[in-house]
């Protein structure tokens, strides 16, 4: 990106990051986490969106946020912010951008890049040790294209793509244990209804230097079937119930950040979601419902 090119982005008005003609599904986890994180980076900021939701959210020329945005393909974003923040090291080196305009570099995914096909890119660019910070909202499938099964996709879950009377048959894939075990500067998991610890971590992640991911659950009413309205107490449910442990990694020590005890049963969280009916009716599925509190629990014994 050229410095030219980069200040006329800055220039562009820019639409309000809920609003301006956005088309994005009512009560997105994802929005809200994504809101929650700008409200900490603000305007100084280069967001490097691979193909996903939130690409709904810009609207040639502009964009969402006050900072600048860059689009690429869905497995190309650790390599597109390779670029942008070379650019702007190269620019500060010569002084033709002053240290104090330097920008935050963000890569904002949906869980199809992160989990899956842009996984080889971000692997090299923590390899390379890029200074820049990964933003994932999860919500567990390819939710732009219709819900079909991701590698982020819970087990026994309803997908597009596993319609069967037993679900996805596979597991959710460890992203934030994939990440942790490249060293990275700062890993964190979050969710839109915890907002405080979100934010916290954010604010941990901008002090830092070099890859630091931040892994969001992102509720999705139309993907998992439920009301608009419910998206908070979604999310708390998640962390209730122990399927979505708020935790970070720092130097290689995992801490979990909010811890519930006791836990509620998992049911509580899969009954209200409209892609685990199938579990309860039209009968209850005892041993899918029971392995999936098993492997919630023997994860929470481990950690503990």
């Amino acid at each position: 990106m050229t410095e030219t090119a980069f200040r006329r982005m800055n220039d562009l008005p820019s639409t309000h990051l809920l609003g301006g003609g956005t088309a994005m599904c009512a009560g997105c986890g994802g929005l809200q986490a994504i809101q929650e994180v700008y409200d900490v980076l603000g305007k100084n900021t280069v967001f490097v969106n691979a193909a996903g939701c939130m690409t709904l959210l810009s609207i040639y020329p502009f964009t969402p946020f006050r900072g600048s945005w860059l689009y690429t393909a869905m497995a190309s974003a650790p390599a597109g912010a390779q670029g942008v923040r070379d650019a702007l090291d190269i620019l500060v080196e010569k002084g033709r951008i002053p240290p104090e305009e330097n920008v935050q570099v963000v890569v904002l995914t949906g869980d199809g890049a992160a989990y899956g096909m842009g996984v080889s890119a971000t692997s090299g660019a923590i390899d390379r040790n890029l200074d820049f910070l990964y933003i994932c909202y999860d919500n567990e499938g390819y939710g732009n294209t219709g819900q079909q099964y991701s590698e982020a996709t819970p087990h026994a879950a309803r997908t597009a793509t596993s319609s069967g009377p037993r679900g996805y048959p596979g597991y959710k894939k460890d992203l934030f244990s994939i990440w942790a075990a490249h060293r990275p500067a700062y890993v964190a998991t979050v969710i839109g209804a915890e907002p405080l610890d979100l934010a916290r971590k954010i604010e941990t992640a901008a002090r830092v230097r070099g890859p630091r991911l931040i892994l969001a659950l992102a509720p999705c009413p139309t993907g998992w079937d439920f009301e608009p309205r419910d998206t908070i107490e979604i999310g708390r449910l998640a962390v209730r119930t122990g399927v979505w442990p708020l935790k970070e990694c720092v130097d290689g020590q995992v801490v979990h950040t909010k811890v519930r005890r006791p836990r509620l049963p998992v049911e509580e969280y899969l009954k209200r979601q409209g892609r685990f009916e199938h579990l309860f009716a039209p009968e209850r599925k005892p041993e899918i419902l029971d392995e999936i509190q098993a492997r919630v629990d023997a994860y929470w014994q481990r950690v503990e």
